[in-house]
């Protein structure tokens, strides 16, 4: 029986993107994808700063980010034109390093993530392969696949497993959960299309068209493609919505057949669940597999890629280090409220567009003098987990700060803890084997410790705030990430 470090149940974007972290620690891996090749139609079209910062760490964003281009923003109008909402996307790097909001075609991304991934030599990718069944054990975890072209079975074992399947997940039923439905269920076509010629007059942002009768979105994508999505109604037969002539007959206001060719139509089912247990044992879920939430803020696959990213650098410190099992239920605690909390926002993003109310989105709304609100953008902290819970820093994104060479220190420390000191002390003073940076190598620490009221900070591989402290004494006693 063949042995892995990790297998991973799926190649999509989160699958992907937990494979290439875990391969950078240079673990061995198997990914098992159903489909015999990529996916080359459109899907998820947006991603933010966060998730651009871990393409960085992946090693993808000089290739990928020819593909893509910065997202203006999103309105909200109401049947006459009125503007009800603004979300502008400024045109400026965030604390991550990155813009705020990016469009993309995922194909893009997921060729970019395969190419990364054929980099590594401990990396094995068998598609065509469904998991029948996965059998977790004190010490290891078996996997009874088929190859669904040849018939045959295999069977292989990993030290752990994680199941990146999807919304009708494989793993989530062999782990024995379910979802636990937050109460926004509806049916919407989605139609991709990419245009025969310029179409200056389209708008060249997001518009949410919050209308009872028949709520829609318009997205602008990346190139020559658009896209619109628009609400169905119960009583509305789904053969005849899905026709031509009825696609054509509802994009009239915008375009017409000599305007556009439809490149992708379908039916989706939004709807807002979570699943309740995301561990069990050696197995774990993420991305849809683990939760599902409305397109309205464009967050349902950087969820899941954040998943990869909490998961990746725990799962690499249990295989290297041996540490304590219980250290991976941190896993679910942390991401769980952070995945909730944007689930119920895109779920009144939804009631708004739908206009059937829910004026208080978010927290993040203020009025301006044209009678008109603005929206910025969310950014909840992790859940309860790692570190010291009263520390207020605890779970906050830590800046991609430059040093004073010129990189960045996601750029030198990549998959790395560090360890970022006030230039009070003296690096030979700690037994840390954590890597060191003293205020004086890096531009704008000083400011950072300042506002955190710090002498040191340890930042966590996925560049989230493990625990700050206070004093100097405190530093001394550090060799190891205080978990």
């Amino acid at each position: 029986m063949k042995k892995y470090d990790v297998v991973i149940v799926g190649l999509g974007p989160t699958g992907g993107t937990l494979a290439n972290l875990l391969a950078l620690n240079g673990f061995s891996i198997l990914i098992l994808e159903r489909e015999k090749s990529l996916y080359s139609l459109p899907r998820a079209v947006h991603f933010d700063d966060e998730v651009m910062r871990i393409f960085q760490t992946i090693g993808i964003t000089k290739r990928f980010l020819k593909e893509t281009i910065v997202n203006k923003g999103t309105k909200f109008v109401d049947t006459k034109g009125k503007i009800l909402l603004d979300w502008p996307r400024p045109r400026t790097v965030t604390e991550n390093g990155w813009y705020p909001s990016y469009r993309f075609h995922q194909p893009d991304l997921e060729k970019n993530l395969r190419l990364q991934l054929n980099k590594f030599k401990k990396v094995s990718i068998r598609q065509n392969s469904e998991v029948l069944k996965i059998n977790s054990t004190k010490n290891k975890v078996d996997i009874l696949f088929k190859d669904i072209v040849s018939k045959k079975t295999h069977i292989v074992s990993a030290k752990y497993v994680v199941g990146c399947d999807g919304a009708r997940s494989t793993t989530r039923t062999q782990i024995g959960t379910e979802f636990d439905n937050l109460g926004f269920t509806q049916k919407w076509v989605v139609v991709d299309l990419i245009l025969k010629k310029k179409k200056d007059e389209l708008p060249d942002r997001t518009i949410q068209y919050s209308n009872p009768k028949r709520p829609a979105t318009y997205c602008r994508n990346v190139g020559k493609r658009r896209r619109w999505e628009f609400a169905i109604h119960d009583y509305e037969n789904e053969q005849e919505i899905l026709s031509d002539n009825y696609i054509w007959n509802f994009l009239k206001p915008w375009l017409a057949p000599k305007d556009a060719q439809i490149e992708r139509k379908t039916i989706y089912t939004f709807q807002s669940a979570i699943a309740r247990k995301w561990r069990k044992g050696r197995v774990f879920i993420a991305g849809d597999a683990a939760h599902l939430m409305p397109p309205f803020m464009g967050q349902g696959m950087c969820a899941g890629i954040r998943d990869a990213s909490n998961l990746a650098w725990k799962i690499s410190l249990c295989i290297k280090s041996k540490h304590s099992e219980n250290f991976l239920d941190t896993y679910q605690t942390e991401r769980f409220s952070n995945a909730k909390e944007y689930i119920e926002t895109t779920m009144r993003m939804g009631e708004f567009v739908n206009a059937i109310g829910s004026d208080k989105i978010t927290d993040n709304i203020s009025s301006q003098p044209d009678g008109t609100r603005k929206m910025q953008s969310i950014k909840p902290k992790l859940g309860f987990g790692l570190g010291n819970n009263k520390d207020k820093n605890r779970g906050k994104v830590f800046p991609q700060l430059k040093m004073k060479n010129g990189k960045t220190l996601d750029e030198k420390f990549s998959i790395s803890p560090i360890l970022l000191l006030s230039s009070e002390f003296k690096k030979q003073k700690t037994k840390s084997k954590i890597p060191i940076v003293n205020e004086k190598e890096v531009v704008g620490l000083s400011n950072i410790l300042k506002n955190y009221d710090a002498k040191a900070v340890i930042v966590r591989p996925d560049r989230f705030v493990l625990k700050t402290y206070k004093s100097i004494k405190d530093i001394g006693k550090i060799d190891r990430l205080p978990l």
